[in-house]
């Protein structure tokens, strides 16, 4: 599973957001499942990207992205490759899992 680390600058304010969601995150359906993808800057001048299905369970990349743009093209080229049931995990176990 990926590292979920949160690094925040020092010269960030205690007024700002400790994460900046990318006006690129969206919801992704295939009809069956509803999934949230998840962009949002690592605090260093990059993008971190997690997709989010209906039980919260969430698939994280490692990787950081240059870009959300880059993390969205990832994300659903992901998606395609994949299957949307490939991200989705069981109700019961509801947080981060590792999918097959």
């Amino acid at each position: 599973m990926a590292d979920q680390s949160d690094s925040q600058s020092d010269l960030q304010s205690p007024s700002q957001s400790p994460t900046q969601a990318s006006p690129l995150s969206r919801t992704y359906s295939d009809g069956d499942h509803s999934l949230e993808i998840d962009i949002y800057a690592d605090g260093e001048g990059g993008w971190l990207l997690e997709i989010v299905d209906e039980h919260n369970n969430a698939t994280v990349w490692e990787d950081v992205f240059d870009t959300d743009k880059e993390a969205l093209n990832e994300a659903l080229e992901a998606l395609k490759e994949e299957g949307v049931g490939a991200f989705v995990g069981p109700a019961e176990a509801s947080g981060s899992w590792e999918a097959p």
